[in-house]
């Protein structure tokens, strides 16, 4: 698996990389003043190739020589209104592009190696066709970004649809919870503080590095990357993480820092406008059998108490549970993707198997549970069940809301590009005069 996924992302890297080596090119499309190289068709061609996309076309070098054009007609048309996208956003995006495929080769001195470039060199190739990309995606947003629908419409397009083309809605739960951290002692925290105490000397009197000790000791996903976290605002950080990493100059690190997740030192990479790039090692405490005891006590306590109908779940959560996401709208979680519908694949671990011999209404037994932050001891409450079954009006309404919005969004884009392709200077060498193209503009 780690090897398919090394293979893909070396071609995805090289797309941007290796035309700077062909010796032989040549412009084969103008759109406006953009231009389109052979070498730009080719290094797509054998990237999608090695990721083993097929396209149902004959001609698939026809196919990519047409999004190229779309994305130059945009690029076009975003000069001529001014949409333009900031170097902060684009470093950004190259910066969080470099730490991905450092997180696959396994160090930056990997990517370096492979290419035989530095990374100045590497981010420096990246940062054109980024910034286009970017360009581009900002230009589309801005032509379908007033699409708006009203009930009617909705209504009126759920109706039109066929009933066998309705999308299948997996079994969706939701389901509350109560939290609780178990209490650490005051020993354990020293530890943890000693210990980090103890990284922060080796680094500062140079007998290691930052990234050394985090790959060796950091307690979370980051330690295979040297504990670096990417491009990150205030906002996405806990308020006593972010306090300390942006009063940070680059390449200073913090003094020991406790959140609701650890232990940490912080060390800033670099600075990008209101975000910030830093590594970080995380020491999580170990929690006695004692202490789980005693909070697995205090959760049967609370499940009492809801139990004889002395308080509900939503009033225990928000006197009791730890977890700040939740406790303040009734222990409710949510997916990823903000819906607090979370379909029945996504839970896992020990939450899937309480959830699977519960019913709704029903507060489970305080359990166990490890999460990427440590060690939380839990009771849940299934508060709703919504069983597979095609997808309908009354209970999916925001599913056909996003597919009406999608449909439209393409019909506003597609009608842009034939008019963007009458009145804009657009030229095809004659290799490619006699492809089939789904727009037939390009052509004049």
């Amino acid at each position: 698996m780690r090897k398919c996924l090394l293979s893909l992302v070396l071609s995805m890297l090289s797309v941007y990389l290796s035309a700077q080596n062909n010796v032989v090119d040549k412009i084969v499309a103008i759109v406006g003043e953009e231009i389109i190289l052979k070498s730009d068709i080719e290094n797509e061609f054998l990237s999608e190739q090695s990721q083993g996309v097929i396209s149902s076309s004959s001609d698939y070098r026809a196919d990519i020589l047409e999004k190229q054009l779309i994305q130059k007609l945009l690029v076009a048309q975003a000069k001529i209104d001014s949409i333009v996208v900031t170097e902060d956003e684009v470093e950004a995006e190259v910066n969080n592009r470099i730490q991905y495929f450092t997180s696959v080769l396994g160090s930056k001195e990997r990517v370096e190696s492979y290419f035989n470039k530095s990374l100045v060199d590497i981010k420096n190739d990246l940062r054109a066709p980024t910034r286009e990309k970017l360009i581009a995606e900002s230009m589309q947003q801005h032509i379908v970004d007033k699409i708006r629908s009203t009930p009617s419409e909705i209504k009126s397009y759920y109706k039109k649809l066929a009933k066998d083309s309705l999308p299948d809605i997996p079994d969706k739960y939701e389901i509350q919870q109560i939290v609780l951290k178990p209490t650490v002692s005051d020993a354990e925290k020293e530890r943890l503080r000693d210990r980090l105490r103890s990284f922060r000397d080796q680094i500062l009197n140079g007998e290691k590095t930052f990234n050394t000790l985090a790959v060796l000791y950091s307690e979370d996903g980051a330690s295979s990357r040297g504990g670096e976290l990417g491009y990150m605002s205030k906002t996405e950080m806990v308020p006593e993480f972010a306090e300390a990493a942006f009063n940070l100059k680059p390449g200073k690190i913090s003094k020991i820092v406790e959140t609701e997740f650890g232990f940490h030192i912080i060390q800033l990479i670099d600075r990008q406008g209101e975000k910030i790039n830093v590594r970080h090692i995380i020491l999580q405490p170990k929690v006695t059998d004692e202490e789980r005891e005693e909070a697995l006590h205090r959760l049967d306590t609370i499940r009492t108490y809801i139990m004889d109908n002395k308080m509900t779940f939503e009033e225990a959560a928000h006197y009791f549970s730890t977890d700040k996401k939740t406790r303040n709208n009734g222990g409710l979680m949510a997916a990823a993707d903000g819906d607090s519908r979370i379909e029945k694949a996504a839970i896992g671990g020990e939450m899937a198997r309480q959830v699977n011999r519960m019913k709704v209404g029903q507060v489970s037994e305080p359990f166990n549970e490890r999460t990427e932050h440590g060690e939380e001891l839990k009771i849940i409450k299934i508060k709703a069940f919504y069983p597979q079954h095609k997808a309908n009006l009354e209970d999916d309404w925001m599913i056909f809301e996003m597919m009406l919005k999608r449909d439209k969004q393409m019909e506003k884009l597609e009608k842009w590009i034939k008019e963007k392709q009458a009145d804009t200077y657009i030229h095809l060498d004659d290799d490619y005069k006699n492809s089939k193209f789904r727009y037939e503009g390009w052509i004049k």
